[in-house]
């Protein structure tokens, strides 16, 4: 009997799975672009506090990570970071975090010690597994390069090895500055450029589902959806589910579990909702 009850909890477990991470791509590895907003560097700060919160989320489930790129705030922290996180369902995941972050806290750059609202944009995108599965025309492609900014020796100070790349028709944007030569720059830069297609033609695919629905269709990017509140009062709060807690201190940690799970329970129940 317990070996019937067990074979019950693991068909279970999977049917969660399944209605949890319907989409896709949900199973692949991901690529999270953290940008600070207007703020100076209160605003490059937090995206910095942000990059830390899920490199820590990443290592408590034992995803790889990679930094691909990232541009360095002018005083402190970043201002623009993208991260590659390689594991199962990383992308399932981490899709529940887009959107607009808001931070609330007394500035530790505000000598007259007052408080601050700042915001960060996360974007998640899905990693590209195949040259076929996005082509791109290379006569539809801006390719400039420029010094890096950031860090990495003098061999990348002193050499145009960074590489931006312009999808003309889209006017979709990738750069990287990371890596020590050119070559390698431009590959990081392409895979940024595919999987940021991808995610538009994605994003394009439900705008069009919605639509036939007669549903409304809000903006993918731009929406504040979680608040970090660690003045006057400790809270992080999610403003899709409902879900929060005080402990501002684990969240920044990387404990992000219950409120993606609220996010994907969501999804879900939309999902449901319309096949119904």
């Amino acid at each position: 009997m317990a070996a019937e009850y067990q074979a019950l909890d693991g068909a279970y477990a999977a049917h969660r799975t399944r209605l949890l991470f319907a989409g896709g791509y949900d199973e692949r590895d991901a690529i999270v672009t953290i940008s600070a907003r207007a703020g100076g560097t209160e605003a490059t700060d937090w995206t910095q506090m942000l990059l830390r919160m899920y490199l820590r989320w990443a290592e408590r489930h034992r995803f790889r990570t990679e930094i691909l790129d990232q541009v360095e705030g002018e005083e402190i922290g970043l201002k623009s970071v993208a991260v590659g996180v390689r594991g199962r369902y990383a992308y399932g995941f981490l899709r529940t975090e887009r959107g607009d972050h808001r931070l609330v806290r007394l500035s530790p750059f505000d000598s007259q010690n007052r408080r601050h609202t700042t915001f960060a944009l996360v974007e998640v995108l899905p990693e590209v597994e195949d040259e076929v599965e996005v082509e791109v025309d290379p006569d539809e492609l801006r390719i400039d390069t420029y010094r890096s900014t950031g860090a990495g020796g003098q061999h990348v100070n002193k050499t145009d090895s960074a590489v931006r790349i312009t999808h003309l028709p889209t006017g979709i944007v990738a750069q990287s500055q990371n890596e020590r030569s050119q070559i390698q720059n431009r590959d990081t830069a392409m895979k940024i450029l595919k999987a940021r297609l991808l995610e538009r033609r994605l994003q394009e695919r439900e705008a069009e589902i919605a639509r036939l629905k007669g549903a409304h269709v809000q903006a993918s990017w731009g929406n504040q959806i979680r608040s970090y509140v660690l003045h006057p009062y400790q809270m992080v709060k999610d403003h899709r589910t409902g879900h929060e807690t005080s402990d501002t201190a684990g969240v920044l940690d990387g404990d992000l579990d219950g409120f993606m799970q609220a996010e994907l329970e969501r999804l879900a129940t939309e999902v449901d909702r319309d096949a119904a």
